[in-house]
């Protein structure tokens, strides 16, 4: 029974990385689509925006997807986007 648990468990985790993974190129592609159309933002957050991705990109590109999503939706959210 612990083993079944435990490959369920396994499974689980194989199965969502590769959909967290897809959605970091998605919302790296939304703040650079909000950043062409130049928003109306302090200097401060304009540089805290493109740290964030940059920093959302280099999570991303190291596996670490949850930390990735975490980050990107900080800029999202200083962009206003939904």
């Amino acid at each position: 029974m612990l083993r079944k648990t435990a490959l369920a468990a396994l499974l689980t985790v194989a199965f969502a990385a590769p959909a967290l993974a897809n959605s970091c190129p998605k919302h790296m592609a939304a703040i650079d689509a909000a950043l062409a159309k130049n928003p109306q933002l302090s200097a401060q957050q304009m540089t805290e925006v493109k740290q964030l991705r940059a920093q959302g990109e280099e999570l991303h590109k190291a596996g670490k997807h949850a930390e990735s999503e975490a980050t990107l939706a900080k800029a999202e959210g200083i962009l206003g986007i939904k």
